[in-house]
C-alpha cells in the first residue's frame, strides 16, 4: 500500500482525497519509479478541482511531475537504483501520475536526472521551469538577441513567469515582468526583472497594432493579453504562448504577422520530442542559479495539496510548489 491523491467522477460527483492504494492497482508500465517529489502545477490544479477538463479517465492519480528512483524495471535504458525525471505524455490526465509514493510508467516517458541537480531542484523546476526553458530556447532559436529590445513574461510570479524571468535574466535580457500582485515586485527584482507591470494594461481589449514595444515574450495567459502583446511586438519580433491561464481565445488579427513579421510559437511541453527535453533539463541544470530557484519555492506534503491547488488557481501561490510525497 501507498498513499497518493485520488481523482474520482461518478454519481457521488467529482472529488479529490489523499488516500492509500494498493499497489497491483497500478496502470501498465515497464519502469516501476519510487517517488521521491512531485509538483503542483496550473493544470494538477485544475485536475484536483476539476475546474477544467484535464481528467480524462477515473479514478485518476494527478501530477504531472516525478521525480523518483528506478525501483523496478523491463526498459533497456534504465537500472534498479537510477535517478529519473517525468514532465507530461499524459501522465496525470490518462495515466496515473506523480502525487504519489509509487508510480508505474513507460520508460520512453523518463530522462536521466542531470548529474548537477539535486531531486528536489528537479522538482522545484518542473513542468512549469521547463516550459519556461522551451520558451527560451524558442526565443533564442528564432534569433532574439539581448540587444534587440525588452522581453515581457506574463504571469511572471507564477511557476512558468518566475523561471522564465530568471533564465532571460541571466543570458542579459531586459526582462518586463507583468503581474496582478504588486505585493511581488521585489521578489520579481531580485530574480532579475528591470521593471514591473501591472496585468491590467494588457488585460482589456486592444487595437489591431499598437506602438512598437517588446523584442520578445513569454506568455501564460493568452486571450486579450496575447492579443496586445502581439499588437505591440517589434518589427520580427517572436512571441511564445505556452499557457490559458486568462482564456483559450485568442482575439487578434493578422496585422502584427503580415506587417510587422511577428512571429508567434506555441509552446508545447507535453509531448516535446526526447531530445528537446533533454537540451532543456541540461540547460536548467546550468543556467538556472539555484539561489533564485530557491527563492521561488515552498514546499508542502501530501495532506497540503488539495487546499494549496485551490489557491493555485486563485493566483495565491508564488513561485513553485514542491510536493514531498512521503511526508
Amino acid at each position: 500500500m501507498f498513499n497518493a491523491i485520488i481523482i474520482n467522477k461518478d454519481a457521488a460527483g467529482y472529488r479529490s482525497e489523499l488516500t492509500q492504494v494498493d499497489q497491483a492497482q497500478l496502470p501498465e508500465g515497464d519502469v516501476t519509479v519510487r517517488v521521491q517529489y512531485s509538483g503542483l502545477n496550473y493544470k494538477d490544479g485544475l485536475a484536483i478541482t476539476g475546474k477544467g477538463p484535464v481528467v480524462r479517465k477515473f479514478p485518476m492519480v494527478p501530477g504531472i511531475d516525478i521525480v523518483g528512483t528506478v525501483e523496478q524495471t523491463d526498459s533497456p535504458n534504465y537500472q534498479v537504483g537510477d535517478s529519473v525525471i517525468l514532465n507530461g505524455w499524459g501522465v496525470g490526465e490518462t495515466h496515473w501520475g506523480g502525487l504519489a509514493q509509487v508510480a508505474r510508467l513507460k520508460g520512453d516517458w523518463l530522462i536521466p536526472l542531470p548529474k548537477a541537480m539535486a531531486p528536489r531542484d528537479a522538482a522545484a523546476i518542473g513542468t512549469a521551469g521547463y516550459t519556461a526553458m522551451l520558451c527560451v530556447m524558442a526565443l533564442q532559436r528564432h534569433g532574439v538577441k539581448p540587444t534587440d529590445g525588452e522581453i515581457v513574461v506574463t504571469g511572471a510570479a507564477g511557476g512558468v513567469g518566475s523561471v522564465a524571468v530568471a533564465l532571460l535574466a541571466k543570458l542579459g535580457f531586459d526582462v518586463v515582468a507583468v503581474t496582478g500582485r504588486a505585493a511581488e515586485a521585489d521578489y520579481l527584482k531580485a530574480l532579475g526583472a528591470t521593471s514591473i507591470m501591472d496585468r491590467t494594461e494588457l488585460a482589456e481589449p486592444g487595437k489591431p497594432l499598437a506602438k512598437e514595444r517588446w523584442a520578445g515574450a513569454v506568455d501564460v495567459v493568452g486571450s486579450h493579453t496575447l492579443a496586445n502583446i502581439c499588437a505591440s511586438t517589434r518589427y520580427r519580433g517572436v512571441v511564445t504562448a505556452c499557457g490559458l491561464a486568462g482564456g483559450m481565445d485568442f482575439p487578434s488579427t493578422v496585422a502584427p504577422f503580415i506587417l510587422r513579421g511577428v512571429t508567434l510559437v506555441g509552446i508545447d511541453s507535453v509531448m516535446c520530442p526526447r531530445d528537446e527535453r533533454l537540451t532543456a533539463w541540461q540547460r536548467l541544470a546550468t543556467e538556472l542559479e539555484p539561489t533564485k530557484l530557491h527563492a521561488m519555492v515552498q514546499e508542502i506534503g501530501m495532506g497540503q495539496v488539495i487546499d494549496v491547488a485551490g489557491k493555485l488557481l486563485q493566483g495565491q501561490v508564488r513561485g513553485r510548489v514542491v510536493v514531498d510525497v512521503n511526508r
